[in-house]
């Protein structure tokens, strides 16, 4: 087998061993919760005798590696079980709360791609000059700010005493793009830190590959500035820019549960916090396994693209 061959075989068994550690986390992790879905049904009537009967009717006082079974059973067929508070199917809340995660996340990877790559090869192309020393100050300042702090930020100026834009999501239901206005200050906190990471990554390996000797050789021979830059230095600088850039949208479609819970977005990171203010575990599991499913695919997508894109392709990794 060729060494890309090897490692893209590799990469995949890893990949399946990760995916099955995943469900095992997860079903581990929900088991460590306090308290679970019997507590919160039995509200105003904490009765241990009426807690132990509405366990009993929902299966929960079966052994664990039973209901671990059924549920590996069910994943196995695209069954993710039911909500314990509902009734139900749990791969309906994942279908009613990915629309609006999909269209955040979306939004912000079509503007984060040319904002990122661009500031990234501007400053490189002025490596050192106040261009260079305005970007990658500005960058710098901006990742060091909190999501939350700067999502209180923008709320406070542009909806509180500017009354440009909406505050939140609130009142305008799933259907975001009807009111285009609301997703505004959601996408501008959920770009803020990754157009940093992507400039510094892509500023940082434009530089390195413009003071190579290749490119510097290449430019004594009369080759353009500009294909220098975009067909010899910018390849070498996009391994890990795609790894990151991977990582983001992982971020984007796993973790906005911070944007989404200070607009009242009702996505995948609203859905996880009710299900486990609830205590609802078929909900935070199958949601947990999509997110953990989801980190490992995109990461093994990175590393497999960084891999074909490195110009050491002999080594393997």
């Amino acid at each position: 087998m060729s060494p890309r061959g090897s490692f893209v075989a590799r990469r995949l068994l890893l990949g399946a061993a990760q995916t099955v550690a995943v469900v095992l986390l997860v079903f581990a992790l929900t088991e460590a919760l306090p308290g679970d879905a019997a507590v919160a049904l039995a509200g105003d009537q904490p009765d241990p005798a009426r807690i132990a009967a509405i366990r009993e009717t929902l299966h929960l006082d079966r052994p664990a590696h039973e209901r671990l079974a059924d549920w590996a059973y069910g994943l196995a067929h695209g069954d993710f079980g039911t909500s314990l508070i509902s009734g139900r199917p749990v791969a309906q809340y994942l279908t009613d709360g990915f629309g609006p995660t999909l269209l955040l996340a979306g939004l912000t990877l079509v503007l984060l791609v040319p904002i990122g790559f661009g500031l990234g090869v501007l400053a490189a192309r002025h490596e050192g000059r106040p261009a260079d020393r305005l970007i990658s100050s500005a960058t710098l300042a901006v990742y060091a700010v909190p999501e939350f702090a700067l999502g209180v930020l923008l709320v406070t100026v542009f909806a509180l005493r500017l009354g440009w834009l909406p505050p939140t999501a609130v009142g305008h239901g799933t259907d975001l793009l009807a009111q285009p206005a609301v997703l505004v200050l959601p996408v501008l906190v959920l770009l803020s830190r990754p157009v940093c990471s992507i400039a510094r990554l892509v500023r940082a390996g434009m530089a390195e590959a413009l003071s190579a000797q290749y490119t510097v050789h290449a430019t004594r021979h009369g080759i353009g500035g500009a294909r220098v830059r975009y067909t010899h230095a910018l390849p070498n600088a996009l391994a890990p820019a795609v790894q990151q850039l991977a990582r983001t949208v992982d971020w984007l479609l796993c973790g906005v549960i911070v944007v989404e819970a200070l607009f009242v977005i009702p996505g995948l990171g609203t859905v996880l916090l009710n299900a486990v203010a609830e205590r609802d575990v078929p909900v935070v599991q199958g949601l947990a396994v999509v997110f953990g499913v989801l980190t490992v695919v995109l990461n093994l997508g990175a590393d497999l693209v960084a891999h074909r894109l490195t110009p050491r392709t002999g080594v393997t990794a």
